[in-house]
Order: C-alpha cells, then structure tokens, then sequence
C-alpha cells in the first residue's frame, strides 16, 4: 500500500517537473494555457495524496524566551 502511494507521488513529481520544463520553451497561448491548467491538476493531486498519506501536522515552533535586561 505504501510503495504504491509512493509510485503514485514520484508520478506527479515527475509530470510537475516535465510540465515546468515544457513552460520554459516557446509555445502558443494555446498550449501554455493547457500546460498550466494541467501542472496545477498534477499538484493539486500529489497534494491531496500527501495529506492522505501523512495526515499529521507539526506542532507551530516556540518563539525563543526573552533575555533578561
């Protein structure tokens, strides 16, 4: 279960990576439009999973204690 949600993530890793390569050429609006609705699509998802997979969150850091004047 684990490796596959893994696979899964390394997935959109890897089409967020080549979708923001493609953006770094010359393209029409056409495809840059597609391009970009389809990077979010693909980072939306690995986000989601991400939740799915650790839902925990970190405890806010301490600010550090005054020093004495």
């Amino acid at each position: 279960m684990i490796d596959e949600t893994l696979t899964r993530l390394r997935v959109h890793r890897n089409n967020i990576h080549r979708y923001r390569r493609l953006l770094a050429t010359r393209l029409t609006e056409l495809e840059r439009s597609y391009i970009e609705r389809r990077l979010q699509e693909e980072q939306s998802a690995m986000d989601a999973l991400s939740a799915e997979m650790l839902p925990f969150t970190l405890p806010a850091a301490r600010s550090a204690p005054q020093a004495a004047a």
